[in-house]
């Protein structure tokens, strides 16, 4: 009878070799103590995707590849191609594109680990990896016993019925009593998500609790506490190494006072052009409304242009990937990937910019008077710097090289004169307007 344990590192080494030799799950499981299902489950679960091709075959995975006969894709002149099915960048250019899968690994045992046609085939694989297994386990089950278990729309519920009450002075465990049946979690809960700063009542509107001394630092709330899964720093640096040609899109928040207005702050890497947008609260539902409203202003084809991946860290506010991922229409927009934790170094670039912000806004300065208006006209200032590293070109010349000066437009990025470019506290206090390039300059 099965045990109902989970699986040791051990019990994944066998079920590895158990692939590599062919085994069926019924065999494995056998071996192992566990049911065939259980084994079937594992490896669905833990399985990676290898997008490698085969040595000296080219990678085409189109269904249409055997009778294709599209020619100048790439518009080459050098090309002495006959067809493009035989260059390794069809898949890409070609819009009949349709890849083509293998039909072993919609059944048992769902990978190509025991497949003796792996070495020759240029098909996209799945692996199972001991290694890789258990990690992802254990991460799993690190996470799964962190942050809340709320989605957004319970948080607000939860707000809408705290945060009249305790304006009137009620204390949280008088509304907790009152409100039992408006209410789906303890009263335990509502003093973390009010430490968290999850709700819009903050410690300092209760009394009693500004008095206490501090506990032990309580755990981030998580809108998605699998977020990491797929999405981790390892992963991005084998994302890289797939398609080294992706340009990097860098993501990071920058706080005023603490619990009010914040920045959303997007940095091309490429082109050193830094994005700020304002948001009244530090939720994941504020980061998500401004990449919808990017991909509106920008039409889906251009979106996807811009943002191929994304790198950010772990804050609370990036942690509903799938929502940033995709669409309304479910339709991946974009792939998100985090940093380690206490790792700005892996994001230093955007790390950096945030300096130029900081001349402007000091450490601690608030955010609450600012209009998004006026950060664009800090965004403009600071875009219009021009920088060594872009051989004595501003981040917006270099950007408007790249993609097109109505792209810079839709972005609310215009370039100031070089003699007016303003990095002080003055920029934001004074009254007067300071007059914009319309692009001509590009």
């Amino acid at each position: 009878m099965p045990n109902q344990k989970h699986l040791t590192f051990d019990e994944r080494s066998f079920i590895q070799n158990g692939l590599n030799s062919g085994y069926s799950f019924r065999c494995i499981g056998s071996q192992i103590g566990k049911d065939p299902t259980t084994v079937s489950k594992e490896v669905r679960r833990h399985r990676v995707l290898h997008n490698v091709g085969a040595y000296g075959r080219i990678t085409n995975r189109c269904i249409h590849k055997g009778n294709c006969t599209v020619q100048g894709l790439c518009d080459s002149l050098q090309c002495k191609r006959s067809y493009c099915r035989s260059c390794k960048k069809c898949n890409e250019l070609c819009s009949d594109y349709q890849e083509e899968h293998c039909l072993f690994l919609a059944q048992p045992p769902y990978v190509c680990n025991g497949c003796k046609h792996r070495s020759r085939c240029v098909l996209t694989k799945y692996l199972y990896a001991a290694v890789t297994a258990h990690k992802n386990y254990l991460d799993t089950l690190s996470s799964s016993r962190e942050g809340f278990s709320y989605t957004e729309e319970e948080i607000q519920a939860i707000d809408e019925v705290i945060a009249p009450l305790v304006k009137k002075k009620q204390s949280i465990h008088h509304i907790y009593v009152s409100q039992t049946d408006r209410l789906f979690c303890s009263e335990r809960t509502i003093y973390n998500l009010v430490d968290q700063c999850v709700l819009t009542v903050r410690n300092i509107d209760l009394p009693r609790k500004v008095r206490y001394r501090p506990r032990r630092r309580s755990k981030p709330f998580k809108v998605d506490r699998n977020c990491l899964k797929g999405r981790s720093y390892q992963d991005y640096l084998a994302f890289l190494q797939e398609h080294p040609d992706t340009p990097i899109v860098q993501m990071d928040t920058v706080e005023g006072r603490k619990g009010g207005k914040v920045f959303l702050t997007i940095f091309f890497t490429q082109a050193d052009l830094l994005l700020i947008f304002l948001r009244d609260r530090n939720t994941s539902q504020s980061v998500i409304d401004v990449f919808s409203t990017l991909e509106q202003t920008l039409g889906v084809e251009t979106f996807r242009r811009l943002f191929p991946v994304i790198l950010t860290d772990n804050g609370t506010e990036f942690s509903n990937p799938a929502a940033i991922e995709t669409d309304a229409n479910g339709c991946q927009r974009t792939r998100l990937f985090y940093c380690e934790p206490s790792s700005p170094y892996q994001k230093a670039e955007i790390e950096r910019s945030h300096e130029f912000i900081r001349m402007v806004l000091p450490k601690g300065t608030s955010f609450d008077h600012l209009t998004q208006d006026r950060v664009y006209l800090l965004a403009c200032h600071i875009n219009s710097l021009i920088r060594k590293k872009l051989n004595d070109r501003s981040p917006a010349t270099a950007f408007s090289f790249f993609h097109g000066a109505q792209v810079l437009r839709d972005l609310n990025i215009t370039v100031i004169p070089p003699e007016e470019v303003t990095l002080s506290t003055a920029l934001l206090t004074a009254c007067k307007e300071v007059p914009v390039s319309d692009g001509e300059n590009l």
